[in-house]
């Protein structure tokens, strides 16, 4: 559907306590095509009709005994307070306008009534007004479509991290100070502690048998943003230098080419072996 068929298929009110003027408006709007046209002489019932139609433009009389346009514009207004109003003020009186428009009447039209001028700000009231509808209902689409795909990818990373933890035994994520800000499984508590630079416990893990050589290694890696896979840390024992852990990890940025962290899994070689 093209602007103008949307404009001639547009919801007007027109509001005005003269039998005459309603006549004479719906007249000159339907001979220029417009369907749906409704009408009403009793200006409290505005705020109603407009909350249950939801019209794409109001033509309101300014001088009404008992409540006036200014008043009608107030109602809506408070009714609506985040929207403009889809209004257009009709009145004779020249020092009525500038007070219409700071009320927030979109456009006025001058009585007596000229055919020309009554079509052009019509029609210009309505494409703006459409125009703001469809820009509000395209935000709304694009919002819902972030939401949902928000949280699709959140499922995504649900999905991902289970399948991760089931498949190793330990899965671990760094922020871009080098704090651990996930270590699950088994191993994950150790590899918190063991290649976190400057670690308080450092020292007493790799007296305890660990490879201070192989964890700065590691460590160094992380520090240079380098992926690594399978990357074999070892433990001494009366046995012997035994591979006790099998580690791999990838730096992460972010669309800007920023270093956000680490994130990575592990194995534990002596569980797999037993």
């Amino acid at each position: 559907m093209t602007l103008a068929q949307m404009n001639l298929s547009a919801k007007i009110l027109i509001v005005d306590d003269l039998e005459a003027n309603v006549l004479l408006l719906r007249s000159m709007l339907a001979e220029e095509g417009y369907t749906q046209i409704s009408s009403t002489m009793v200006p409290t019932e505005v705020c109603a009709l407009h909350s249950h139609h939801d019209y794409d433009l109001i033509l309101l009389d300014l001088q009404m005994p008992g409540m006036d346009g200014f008043a009608v514009m107030d109602s809506l207004r408070a009714a609506r307070p985040e929207g403009a109003l889809p209004v257009i003020v009709i009145t004779a009186q020249p020092g009525h306008k500038l007070r219409a428009l700071q009320a927030g009447a979109r456009d006025f039209i001058s009585r007596p009534f000229d055919v020309l001028e009554l079509n052009a700000r019509v029609r210009n009231t309505l494409e703006v007004q459409l125009l703001h509808r469809k820009l509000e209902e395209h935000t709304r689409v694009l919002e819902q479509t972030v939401s949902d795909r928000t949280a699709d990818l959140r499922a995504s990373e649900a999905r991902f991290r289970n399948l991760t933890e089931l498949a190793s035994d330990a899965y671990w994520e760094q922020d871009e100070r080098g704090e651990f800000t996930l270590a699950s499984g088994l191993i994950g508590p150790l590899l918190a502690t063991l290649a976190t630079p400057g670690h308080a416990d450092t020292q007493l893990a790799v007296g305890e048998g660990w490879i201070e050589a192989e964890w700065q290694t590691l460590r160094a890696k992380i520090e240079a943003r380098e992926p690594f896979l399978d990357f074999v840390l070892h433990r001494v024992s009366l046995a012997g230098s035994l591979p006790r852990f099998r580690l791999s990890g990838q730096p992460i940025f972010d669309q800007e080419c920023r270093f956000r962290g680490y994130r990575g899994v592990g194995l534990d070689l002596l569980q797999q072996a037993i």
